[in-house]
């Protein structure tokens, strides 16, 4: 029986790569060999923290959602032998990190032969960016905090000035990303965290606060602390994932008092046609954003647990760790 490899995450923080059997294709579905997947902020979150996990050991391949990939069988779902695809897989049927994957063609997308594949990969992220930014307001003349530079902080610096933010204050600990921030043509930057933080957004805004802020790290603190940083009436728009399942310290006195609306970004691959996916392949394709410095660290499948643990300590500059198949 043809096998493939597949990485597996058997407890807290544990992972390892077995060799499984390749998936028989179903009435339905596509059969895509994985040629690269990377890891999101929420794949820490599910293997270190234990977000959304139940038992263990998960699933074979879970919970990769970040891929591309060769059709392998199109399996009469008008995807043919051969085409380059993006795999953006929903939460619950998420098998990217594996050496093939059996996916709903709802959550494919086909990709254009001359860009590299490492570049196209990044389309994955920036396309769940594209779909939070389109539920924001108006920016236009406004003042915008995004609390974290990593990779999601640095896509939304991106958009952010295309859709109209008069000015982006990056919030990071990690000199190197700050560096990425001002490359990404933020307008101040910001190197601390906790109060120190929230006091220098206050400063720069006149003790106002920002118009909206963007939380794209995943905590508790800084959830709090973007309470504390958007002016009143103002907006939070929350894209880190949840730390935890269970119940959080929340400030919800100042959230009452200073009157602000508050939404969470998820679901971006249930959009039919994947539309914010295509946009972020559009900008990728046409060079309007450079992926290359994205493009920080790559390891084989066979090495899944020092890929996770590099991406877990954010050590050695990495802002996307991917592995390869």
């Amino acid at each position: 029986m043809p096998t493939m490899p597949a990485a597996i995450a058997t407890a807290l923080g544990q992972l390892r790569c077995d060799e499984v059997p390749i998936p028989d294709p179903e009435p339905g579905m596509v059969l895509v060999r994985t040629e690269l997947a990377s890891i999101c902020g929420s794949d820490l979150h599910i293997c270190y923290m234990g977000w959304n996990v139940y038992e263990w050991p998960l699933p074979h391949g879970y919970p990769g959602h970040e891929g591309v990939g060769v059709v392998v069988d199109g399996n009469d779902t008008g995807f043919q032998e051969g085409e380059v695809v993006l795999t953006a897989p929903n939460i619950w049927s998420s098998r990217t990190f594996a050496g093939y994957q059996l996916i709903d063609p709802k959550f494919l997308l086909r990709l254009p032969a001359e860009v590299p594949l490492a570049h196209l990969l990044m389309a994955q992220q920036l396309g769940t960016v594209v779909f939070g930014c389109r539920k924001l307001p108006s920016l236009v003349g406004k003042t915008v905090a995004v609390v974290g530079q990593g990779s999601v902080g640095l896509f939304h610096d991106f958009m952010l000035r295309r859709i109209g933010a008069h000015r982006i204050i990056a919030v990071e600990p990690v000199p190197e990303r700050l560096e990425h921030a001002r490359r990404m043509g933020v307008d101040d930057l910001i190197d601390v965290t906790g109060q120190r933080a929230t006091d220098a957004v206050l400063d720069l805004t006149n003790g106002q606060g920002a118009d909206l802020v963007i939380e794209a790290v995943g905590s508790i603190e800084t959830l709090n602390q973007s309470l504390k940083m958007v002016k009143p009436l103002g907006q939070i728009a929350v894209f880190g994932l949840p730390p935890t399942m269970e119940r959080v310290p929340f400030d919800w006195d100042t959230f009452f008092r200073q009157r602000l609306d508050i939404h969470t970004v998820f679901g971006a691959q249930d959009e039919p046609g994947l539309p914010a996916f295509q946009l972020a392949v559009d900008f990728i394709q046409s060079g309007e954003i450079d992926m290359e410095p994205f493009v920080t660290h790559q390891y084989p499948i066979s090495r899944v647990q020092e890929a996770f643990d590099l991406a877990d300590a954010k050590g050695d500059g990495a802002l996307k760790v991917s592995l390869t198949f």
